[in-house]
């Protein structure tokens, strides 16, 4: 006997140890002979990280088709496995040092810190791995991989080496986003944006040699200049002050009328005395600030741009620490004369942090009389999201992927149709960044990772291998000699005193590589490339790839770049990008805000189940989940739901025989029923098909809860105690066969409740089960009796409406009203009659005659061909009903004239955030729907009122 109540904390441990215990998700478990692959690689998460909401739907999703395609026979991979996250884990264990007070990373060294890093990750390093599996997920864990283990390092060695050989990896001096607090270059995704009340300050840059201009002062209504004055400066804004030490161009739009006869002239950079160009270029907005803006090609990437389209020096002034270096800087001196001025400005801002340096050269410009003026300025600064300080834009060597060239297939698998991205919408985002892509930066300046296989010699020679061993090789044919490897700075001692006659000496770069290298290659290499393996051979190119839009360049199209280029076919056909968890009010989560929900409280409460089920129910295309704790709830509450159903079946005899045949029964009520499971299986399978999981899900919702429970058991409980005995097995038969059939059908939703009743519902026959839930087969429908359904679904109509009649009429609960029905015809009348007692036991009804004219005071209702009366003149009070009704109009009226006049406001559209704008007009539909439905109350009252 199933237990009264359903205790998802007990049965989701057990179930999971079941499922363990026999590996029921090993690749190709359960599957067909012969049966096609479908295989999905996990977006690996961060070794570091734990189970955060956007984990639980990316994984609920992926879950939902693995279990449905194993169900449906395929040979499944659902290949798991964790990123490295060599900026995380490395914080992690440098705070873990830290807080034990042992020694630092630099003061242990390299080697024996990585040391430390494994050890740390064979203690600590994975609690997300238990936690998926808390979710349900559904992974070939024996298959688990780490992109630093020794396989895919292999794979990444493979790669680097390929690439650097054929030209497309590289080095270079490029602007990187350089983390000051971390010492590393970041990449983009690693970037955020945080708001800033800062100020615009309005610097006066002098012509050279004193050379004048008339700047216009004065403007009519249509922009034109009235009046001018003599100026022999120029004014530029900037929000970094710092920067302009290193400026090397003054930038004008070319179609700005102000300034067209300043280009090709020079200013004089003040504090250093540097001769600057005045360059033509459209990166110059005429609208914003001055319209003239100074260009740091070093220190800004938009600069950058305009400094190689101009040809400019690029100047760096900042170190790595954001310090300014001005004194033993060749680039910042070259050109310049000794004098008084640039002495003070070298011994004020030598070494000093770049916003001391802010403070201290703003109030330098004010006293030379060069400060224009100041406004307050709030915009967006990059800040790095784990340093949580601004990032600085710095010329820099790093290691470069010429993403371009490696784009081009990528970008044709997309548009010929070799992979898809659902929605579709995402193509249009997929093109933008593929076709301007920039080259990829794949160093970083990091210990934690896969080091990058480079060594150095001297007279700027380079040997990149797969191997320490094969670099010595290369080395030594290329020298002519013995080689030896070193570390940096003994090498760099030896070539500039000459080796002489012993070993030459070689080190090794110090760099690793960015962990969206190792990533990019993880389709394939989680397979077993270099190697072809029978895993490659089967389930490459993989299924499908479940992901969140924020890394379609970082990841997806890496993958399809390295994919297409490895292994000549695209690493995925299709890609599902899902929406964003929010909170309830369609805000984003985040700790500052307070509003992060903890997935695995969650599961703690109310079980993975119903947590599984919300996300998957709420989870419509192209459109972010605004979640609440008491959907989860209340999808717990249809947890409880089927499981009271089960018990009800249960305590009825409800037993299914080994040769139940669906297509045999002869109760109306079953052969309808045996029809809408069919149905609601072929709903499902084509929303799934389709990934459209709430449509998938609301289907089974609803044939559950309305169909099964609140129908049909209803219509069985007559049956159950009063029918005959061959009806009552009939009857008890058919409810356990679609009770199992709608545990199949719920199972890649619900995984742990359907597995438990799955077993425990045969307890007790002696006859057990021949495979776990997961492995059994998906239902196929077997087409049903039209006839039976349309019979069964007119009852459940006419009845529905009746109480949805008596809810609007606010009739009480026990008042019991007869029904008077007219025009029926001979199928309708012979309906009535089977159904009647289920009709007057639903429906709370009298009596059912049938009549050719409509009784007085009746409210009228249409069900098919016929009439539906149920005369209330004498069951309610009619005038106080027409009150309370006309009251409940007013107050919507009131309600939506609120929020209009709140939607009509330019100013709160302008200030208001987007999920404010949602929210509202959300409550304006939901108060417009309520007052059609008092409407349509009051019309029906009016009518009782007049006859």
């Amino acid at each position: 006997m199933l237990e009264k109540t359903y205790d998802a904390a007990s049965v989701e441990p057990r179930i999971a140890k079941a499922w363990d215990e026999v590996d029921a998700f090993r690749a190709g478990a359960g599957a067909e002979p012969g049966a096609a692959s479908f295989s999905i690689v996990i977006p690996p998460p961060n070794v570091t990280g734990s189970l955060h909401m956007g984990h639980a739907l990316n994984n609920t999703l992926q879950d939902i088709l693995v279990r449905f395609e194993r169900m449906r026979g395929r040979d499944v991979l659902w290949q798991p496995g964790m990123d490295h996250a060599g900026i995380a884990t490395q914080m992690v264990v440098e705070r873990q040092l830290a807080e034990r007070q042992e020694p630092s990373r630099r003061d242990m060294g390299r080697e024996a810190f990585v040391e430390r890093v494994w050890s740390w990750k064979a203690e600590s390093g994975g609690m997300i791995g238990n936690q998926l599996k808390r979710l349900g997920a559904s992974c070939d864990w024996s298959r688990e991989r780490f992109t630093m283990d020794e396989g895919l390092t292999r794979a990444v060695l493979e790669v680097f080496v390929g690439l650097f050989k054929e030209g497309l990896i590289y080095k270079d001096k490029r602007l990187v986003n350089w983390d000051p607090k971390l010492l590393t270059a970041i990449s983009d995704l690693e970037v955020e944006q945080v708001e800033i009340k800062g100020n615009l300050w309005h610097f006066r840059y002098p012509l050279e040699g004193g050379a004048t201009w008339q700047a216009p002062v004065a403007f009519d209504e249509e922009g034109n200049p009235t009046e001018f004055e003599t100026r022999d400066y120029i004014t530029v804004a900037t929000t970094r002050p710092e920067t302009m030490l290193g400026d090397t161009a003054i930038a004008v739009n070319p179609e700005d009328p102000r300034y067209q006869g300043l280009i090709g002239k020079f200013a004089v950079l003040p504090l250093v005395g540097r001769r600057i160009s005045i360059v033509g270029d459209d990166y110059a907005d005429p609208t914003a600030g001055s319209g003239a803006v100074k260009i740091t090609p070093a220190h800004d990437f938009n600069d950058f741009e305009v400094g190689k389209r101009h040809d400019l020096a690029m100047i760096s002034v900042l170190d790595r620490e954001a310090k300014v270096r001005l004194a033993e800087n060749p680039e910042f001196l070259e050109g310049l004369a000794e004098n008084a001025e640039l002495s003070a400005t070298i011994a004020a801002f030598e070494g000093c942090d770049r916003f001391d340096v802010r403070k201290r050269l703003v109030a330098r410009m004010e006293e030379l009389g060069l400060l224009d003026r100041i406004e307050p300025h709030t915009h967006m600064v990059p800040h790095g999201d784990r340093g949580g300080v601004p990032i600085e834009p710095l010329l820099t060597d790093q290691w470069y992927v010429d993403a371009k060239t490696l784009a081009g297939p990528a970008i044709d698998s997309v548009r010929e149709g070799r992979t898809r991205f659902v929605p579709k919408n995402w193509d249009k985002t997929y093109y933008e960044w593929m076709e301007n892509i920039q080259p990829w930066c794949i160093s970083r300046q990091l210990w934690w990772g896969h080091r990058i296989p480079a060594w150095y010699g001297p007279d700027g020679a380079l040997f990149v291998e797969k191997s320490e061993e094969e670099a010595l090789a290369a080395a030594r044919e290329a020298f002519g000699r013995e080689v030896e490897v070193v570390d940096v700075e003994a090498a760099l001692a030896r070539w500039e005193a000459g080796d002489g006659e012993g070993p030459v000496a070689l080190y090794r770069d110090e760099d690793v590589l960015d962990t969206w290298f190792s990533s990019a290659l993880w389709p394939f290499s989680t397979l077993g490339w270099p190697d072809k393996t029978p895993e490659l051979a089967n389930y490459y190119p993989t299924s499908v790839l479940v992901t969140g839009f924020d890394i379609i360049f970082f990841w997806v199209a890496r993958m399809m770049m390295m994919g297409n280029h490895y292994m000549t076919t695209e690493p995925f056909h299709t890609v599902y990008i899902h929406a964003l968890v929010r909170d309830e009010k369609g805000q984003k989560m985040s700790k500052s805000k307070g509003n992060v929900i903890d997935p695995l409280a969650l599961i703690d409460e109310y079980g993975a189940d119903a947590l599984r089920f919300t996300l998957a129910a709420m989870a419509a295309q192209g459109r972010d989940i605004k979640l609440a704790t008491s959907r989860v709830a209340g999808y717990r509450n249809f947890v409880t739901k089927l499981w009271n159903a089960a018990r009800f079946v249960e305590m009825n005899g409800g037993e299914r025989p080994e040769c139940f045949d669906p297509a045999a029964v002869r109760e109306t009520v079953n052969r309808w029923i045996v029809t809408e499971v069919g149905r609601c299986g072929v709903e499902i399978t084509d929303a799934l098909e389709g990934f459209r999981f709430n449509e998938a899900a609301g289907a089974a919702y609803r044939f559950v809860w309305n169909t099964y429970c609140d129908w049909y058991l209803e219509f069985a409980k007559p049956i159950f105690s009063e029918g005959s005995e061959e009806a009552k097995a009939e009857t008890r038969a058919t409810a356990a066969w679609v009770l199992d059939e709608t545990l199949k059908l719920l199972h890649p939703f619900m995984p742990f409740m359907t597995e438990e009743l799955w077993a425990k519902t045969v307890e007790g026959t002696g006859k057990g089960r021949e495979k776990l839930l997961t492995h059994t087969r998906w239902p196929v429908s077997a087409g049903g009796d039209v006839d039976a359904a349309a019979e069964i679904n007119w009852v459940v109509d006419l009845i529905s409406s009746i109480r949805s009649v008596r809810a609007e009429m606010n009739v009480p609960a026990g008042a019991k009203v007869p029904l008077v029905v007219t025009g029926a015809g001979a199928v309708t009348a012979q309906r009535l009659k089977t159904h009647e007692a289920q009709i007057l036991r639903l429906a709370r009804a009298e009596s059912i005659s049938l009549s050719d004219e409509a009784p007085r005071g009746s409210v009228q209702l249409v069900a098919g061909e016929a009439t539906v009366c149920l005369p209330l003149a004498g069951i309610i009070d009619l005038g106080a009903e027409a009150a309370r009704l006309a009251k409940e109009e007013t107050k919507l009226d009131q309600e939506i004239a609120r929020i209009d006049k709140k939607l009509g406001n330019e100013a709160f559209l302008a200030k208001a955030p987007e999920e404010i704008v949602a929210s509202e007009q959300e409550k304006r539909a939901e108060f417009v729907e309520r007052r059609e439905r008092v409407l349509e109350a009051r019309k029906r009252l009016a009518d009782l009122s007049d006859a």
